[in-house]
């Protein structure tokens, strides 16, 4: 396991924070020269640290503690009569995972997904470089897993494997599916795949309790939450 101490990190100027209105935000990113392998990038992500591309991160925000980072207990998880409901009514999709490669029809998606439902984003307007630079990844342990309707792809989820669970970097889908409730059903997917694994974490990046795009992560339990650098179960 590496020395944290040994590490080199660097912060970011202050910049408009993309959650919060009128706050500013600082973010803390690894050296990008580092090597970074399996045992470091599980050990940052127990401390709260995320992958966008090539680079790991977390919030380093002064005194604001509004992201906080989280992660169900997959092993322990059951669905909701709600969250049964999202497993039947897309029981027919099919899962296969790929490397962290770009993939156009993988783009394709990505950016009605982007134009549709966030096109007032940082991310917007979505393009193929903005998209690899997020997401695509040649580390070993960073994977794609695509859905498909039949022949017809409708969603991906950017899921990466850790030494003790899986993190969930970012799904998009169909936005013309909305009723398919796609986000949630991959997320409940991945819960399998940790158990399929025998791995009892599915990491979920950050909550912001004030931000209403991200009260979806409050649905799942139990959850765990990186308070003052230990985990501890919200009750």
């Amino acid at each position: 396991m590496s020395n944290l101490k040994e590490l080199r990190f660097y912060t970011t100027p202050s910049h408009d924070c993309s959650y919060l209105d009128e706050r500013q935000a600082t973010t803390l990113f690894l050296d990008p020269e580092v090597t970074v392998d399996h045992a470091l990038y599980s050990q940052l992500s127990n401390f709260g640290f995320r992958r966008s591309g090539k680079h790991l991160y977390r919030p380093h925000c002064g005194d604001c503690n509004a992201c906080i980072p989280i992660r169900i207990r997959a092993d322990r998880a059951t669905p909701t009569k709600s969250q049964k409901r999202i497993l039947k009514r897309n029981a027919h999709l099919s899962c296969q995972r790929h490397p962290a490669r770009y993939d156009e029809s993988h783009y394709q998606l990505y950016q009605r997904y982007i134009n549709s439902r966030h096109g007032d984003g940082d991310m917007a307007p979505p393009t193929p470089s903005q998209y690899e630079s997020f997401l695509t990844s040649s580390w070993e342990f960073c994977h794609l897993y695509e859905f498909h309707d039949g022949d017809t792809l409708v969603a991906v989820s950017v899921t990466d494997q850790l030494e003790d669970g899986l993190s969930a970097i970012y799904t998009f889908f169909d936005p013309d599916l909305a009723k398919s409730s796609l986000g949630s059903y991959c997320i409940l997917k991945q819960l399998e795949l940790c158990r399929q694994l025998n791995m009892p974490y599915l990491y979920l990046g950050y909550w912001i309790k004030q931000c209403k795009k991200m009260s979806y992560k409050g649905k799942y339990r139990p959850l765990e939450l990186l308070l003052d650098n230990q985990w501890m179960e919200l009750r």
